[in-house]
């Protein structure tokens, strides 16, 4: 009798042991998972969505109008452009002081965030380019609507010269050609991807969590739910990182004189991925600290009935 009660109680203790084993596997093949899909799945879905689509493209960089950055480069440029091919004697400086001002205090106006607006939706074909196309391009920001319409306001205010303005592709670099090379493979592979690895994580957390708690009770599909909120917190982390080195090699061969306005776009592009990070986060600490507390929870809950 004695001896059938420990084979009972080895038998037990080995099952035990074999679904602690299993559950660590588990929790660790559900952390790998999601630290890869959640990335992919913001990544993916942020180029089908804001990158791929001109409208959306347009009105995360429009706010850009308003940049002291941008609008300081738009000045320079403008500037250096208009004055590099006129030729004005003892009144250049002068003259160059004047337009540079008057320029810096144009893209204060609406019309101004009208030609921005313009000039940049004319610059997502150049992003669809260099993300399509199969020798490296720099993608750019031609300034000409811009200076087009600088150059007709001050024709109209009567400002000497002004209609010697040439109006001529003026450029900012948001991105170098080498890098656009090492980013085609990466956007068309996301772009092929679109918002379905969003919705492969979304269905497979439901999967996972659904068949735990059915299978195995309430604990296991607590534990089911704190596994997929650390991978959520490590996935957002993951994300979070790819950004920040995303945008230090987008900036890497940006002309020095451009790199401040090519940083506010790169950021304003990438604002939804780091809106991303921190909800991603956010759901994720909440999943994994309440799933916790609810574990704890049912353990006080067994253990005072037990004593009872």
């Amino acid at each position: 009798m004695r001896t059938s009660s420990s084979a009972t109680s080895a038998t037990s203790s080995t099952s035990a042991t074999t679904a602690t084993a299993a559950t660590a596997v588990f929790s660790a093949v559900l952390l790998v998972l999601l630290a890869v899909l959640v990335p992919l799945s913001a990544l993916s879905a942020w180029v089908d969505l804001e990158i791929d689509d001109t409208d959306r493209y347009v009105a995360a960089v429009s706010p850009l109008s308003s940049d002291p950055a941008v609008q300081s480069t738009v000045a320079d440029l403008v500037t250096e452009e208009a004055m590099r091919q006129t030729d004005l004697g003892p009144l250049q400086d002068t003259v160059r002081e004047f337009l540079h001002e008057t320029v810096r205090s144009f893209t204060t106006t609406e019309p101004f965030r009208n030609a921005w607006d313009t000039a940049n939706r004319a610059a997502h074909e150049a992003v669809a380019a260099a993300l399509d196309g199969d020798s490296g391009e720099a993608v750019t920001i031609d300034l000409a609507p811009v200076i087009d319409q600088v150059k007709q306001d001050l024709v109209r205010d009567g400002v000497p010269f002004a209609d010697q303005i040439p109006v001529e592709r003026t450029e900012i670099t948001v991105l170098g050609p080498d890098q656009a090379d090492d980013l085609r493979s990466s956007f068309r592979w996301l772009r092929y991807c679109s918002i379905w690895p969003a919705v492969a994580t979304l269905v497979f957390l439901v999967l996972v969590v659904g068949i735990a708690t059915v299978r195995r009770g309430l604990r296991a599909g607590l534990w089911a739910t704190a596994a997929v909120g650390a991978g959520f917190v490590l996935g957002a982390i993951a994300l979070h990182v790819l950004v920040a080195v995303g945008r230090g090699r987008a900036l890497d061969e940006v002309p020095d004189s451009d790199r401040d306005a090519a940083a506010a776009v790169v950021d304003a592009l990438t604002a939804s991925l780091r809106t991303t990070v921190w909800v991603v986060l956010a759901v994720g600490a909440a999943l994994l600290v309440g799933a916790v507390l609810a574990r704890v929870l049912l353990r006080s809950r067994r253990s005072a009935a037990d004593v009872r």
